[in-house]
């Protein structure tokens, strides 16, 4: 249970300014002395990482396609503890998710689920009482998802604002709590992978201080305060409910600027179930650790690092010597691209990789593959049966090819129809697919028990 205070910021579409909003007021009320948790509706990565940037405490996602309802109370009640306001971002529009007929996997359905009011941004750009409109027909869509102020973006003037404030006001009942003046607005760079490293570098910090600068003169921080109290929130543990640990076996964890995309609640659940969790770095020169039973290379953008990556023989031989070895390993996305032959640039230069898997990764200037997909095992994944299903997202800009017919690791389904991915192959498991595991908890344990069982025979 938690009675933190709780907003979510939606936007009326892509580009409304939610993320500006979102890291303004969350770098605001930090400076007041607030304790801050960021949460990000959807599966992307990289707003979360300007969240944990911003708060200094990890950012989770809540994703209502990926994960049952109840989990994701679960994980947005978890999170929440020792915040004094919650905020989480929405993503699209306030009503987009995963289909056009209905809420699912949309803003609109996590403010339901956790039963946050809603700060609703919108671009009043070339508009003034035609906003009023747009908030009217925002409320009266889903009533159920509670819009309990409206920030007002890109205004041309302090006069404007005032215009767009009466219609709104007057028309829909709720405040517009502030403003942000389209001449004051602060571009965030282009949210891409190769951006996150400069982040974490603290590069970023100084644009977070103006933002957290701009929401201050214009926004009514206590107003939002007031209208961010909601009913506690309780979440029945399920995903992380008491267990005895299923195995005692340590997972060696890539993590560094070029492999470092994980949900929270992988590495946390892999904890839950017995596991210790030991962290190295292949961009620092660091191997597999000696101890490990077990190995995780998450996504990440390992093109924007593939000279200093494909440079380093010893990390290389590392990993291929642990993987051969038969320690059992999921390789995610990035982590699938450095098993690979080789990395070719958008420059066409060719980087050689671990090797482990035949065929090359090209990257391309444009998204190669972007979306949800239910994932079922392919014949022999031993993390998931033939028979199992998970959840999971594939964002990449790359295309892997090779001469070889390989064994897949995933049958997969989206909004394009089924096809095989990835690779599995005796303990190893890769593929662009990065899995919750929340959605299937049991190859959690499946895989654990695997690397006991490798473990006991070495």
């Amino acid at each position: 249970m938690t009675d933190s205070r709780r907003i979510v910021i939606a936007g009326t579409g892509s580009g409304a300014g939610k993320t500006t909003v979102t890291i303004g007021l969350m770098a605001a009320l930090k400076r007041k002395g607030h304790t801050v948790q960021g949460f990000k509706c959807g599966p992307d990565y990289i707003d979360p990482t300007y969240h944990t940037a911003v708060t200094g405490r990890a950012s989770r996602n809540l994703d209502s396609f990926m994960l049952e309802h109840e989990i994701v109370k679960e994980i947005f009640v978890r999170g929440s503890e020792g915040a004094d306001i919650s905020i989480i971002e929405g993503v699209m529009g306030m009503y987009d998710g995963k289909e056009a007929t209905s809420d699912k996997g949309s803003t609109a359905e996590i403010s339901i689920l956790t039963g946050s009011p809603v700060l609703l941004v919108v671009n009043c750009q070339s508009m003034a009482r035609s906003a009023a409109a747009i908030v009217k027909g925002f409320q009266l869509l889903n009533p159920q998802a509670r819009i309990v102020g409206v920030i007002a973006n890109k205004v041309g003037s302090e006069g404007h604002h005032k215009i767009v404030k009466a219609a709104i006001e007057q028309e829909c009942g709720i405040p517009v709590v502030g403003y942000l003046k389209r001449e004051n607005e602060l571009e965030i760079p282009e949210r891409h992978l190769g951006l996150v490293p400069s982040v974490e570098r603290g590069e970023l910090t100084p644009l977070f201080e103006k933002l957290a600068d701009l929401i201050a003169e214009t926004v009514d921080l206590e107003q939002i305060w007031e209208l961010a109290k909601a009913e506690p929130l309780q979440a029945k543990p399920t995903l992380f409910a008491p267990r005895e640990a299923s195995a005692n076996v340590t997972i060696a964890v890539a993590k560094d600027p070029a492999f470092h995309f994980y949900y929270p609640e992988n590495l946390e659940l892999l904890e839950a179930y017995g596991a210790k969790l030991a962290f190295f770095s292949p961009l620092a020169g660091e191997g597999v650790p000696e101890d490990a039973d077990g190995l995780y290379i998450g996504g990440g953008f390992p093109e924007e690092f593939a000279a200093e990556l494909s440079q380093n023989e010893a990390v290389k031989q590392s990993i291929r010597s642990a993987i051969t070895k038969g320690l059992p390993t999921l390789a995610e996305c990035g982590g699938y691209m450095f098993l690979t032959e080789a990395i070719v640039t958008t420059d066409g230069d060719s980087y050689p990789m671990v090797g482990l898997i035949s065929g090359k990764v090209t990257m391309q200037k444009k998204l190669a593959a972007l979306g949800y997909r239910e994932v079922r095992g392919k014949e022999g994944n031993f993390l998931l049966g033939t028979e199992e299903q998970a959840k999971g997202h594939e964002f990449h800009y790359s295309t892997y090819a090779s001469d070889q017919e390989l064994p897949a690791a995933y049958e997969t389904k989206g909004l394009r129809g089924t096809k095989p991915e990835g690779y599995a192959q005796d303990n190893l498991v890769a593929g662009y697919t990065h899995l919750h595991f929340g959605s299937n908890p049991k190859l959690v344990e499946r895989w654990l028990n695997r690397c006991a069982e490798v473990a006991a025979r070495a």
